[in-house]
């Protein structure tokens, strides 16, 4: 992917739906593709025994009916909590999502995917490794955009499925940033929009990289984001901001 040929539209839904329905779930890609969205953010991270799953937060106390680290569960006993019923009871019973079952969704709905890399602490390398090989031998056509906070995941990515795109995550500009984005290869830098400015965009442009922000709600910030020529907003509020046409069936 270069940025001669890039695939994403402005608007991207943050963990598919963001508040809506239960995050990084497959109901909230449900939703999120009837607001007519049709490209996606979410976090994977791996199971004890090396399946990549969906889930933002290092424990599973907030989004499921389970507790402890997840990534201390084998994926036979992820896969049976209940992820919805935290958000509301019309989601009661939504399971934890696989990446397998993510990907088949959006490969059937040509949908495009911003894959954040969230490993539990000390599985930095591993989970880039492991997400890199397993996109590599699920996905075809237009490939996700694998990002991270961690510059060891990215690294861990480009080592197993060094084609992928790459794209750094900042939620503050610390020393050397931008040039540990050129080391690692990465396509696009995406910050949180309170860091992004004229500046900053044109610094990142200028070599040659895509500029995006997370997670924008409010519709003026939006229209500011755009006019700086931003690349791609990372959204909540997929209710309130474009896109519009929403699609009428999704299939899983």
């Amino acid at each position: 992917m270069s940025t001669g040929a890039w695939p994403f539209p402005l608007w991207i839904a943050h963990r598919g739906a963001g508040k809506l329905a239960p995050e990084n779930t497959l109901a909230a890609f449900r939703l999120g593709a009837s607001h007519g969205f049709t490209a996606f953010e979410c976090d994977v991270k791996l199971s004890a025994d090396g399946v990549p799953f969906l889930l933002h937060d290092d424990t599973l106390e907030r989004t499921t009916n389970g507790a402890g680290l997840a990534g201390d569960r084998p994926w036979a006993e992820l896969s049976r909590l209940d992820a919805g019923s935290w958000h509301s009871r019309a989601y009661a019973g939504e399971p934890i999502a696989s990446f397998e079952a993510i990907a088949a969704c959006c490969l059937a709905n040509d949908f495009q995917l911003d894959l954040e890399i969230k490993p539990t602490p000390g599985r930095e390398l591993e989970t880039g490794r492991a997400v890199g090989q397993w996109v590599r031998r699920l996905w075809r056509g237009t490939p996700p955009l694998l990002s991270s906070f961690r510059p060891e995941s990215l690294a861990g990515a480009r080592e197993t499925a060094p084609e992928l795109p790459r794209a750094l995550l900042l939620d503050t500009l610390w020393p050397d940033c931008l040039a540990v984005a050129e080391t690692l290869g990465c396509v696009a830098i995406i910050t949180n929009h309170g860091l992004m400015d004229t500046a900053l965009v044109g610094q990142i442009h200028s070599t040659g990289r895509r500029a995006l922000v997370y997670t924008v709600n409010d519709p003026t910030r939006a229209q500011q984001m755009v006019a700086l020529g931003i690349d791609g907003i990372v959204t909540d509020a997929v209710d309130r901001l474009p896109p519009q046409g929403a699609l009428t069936q999704v299939r899983p």
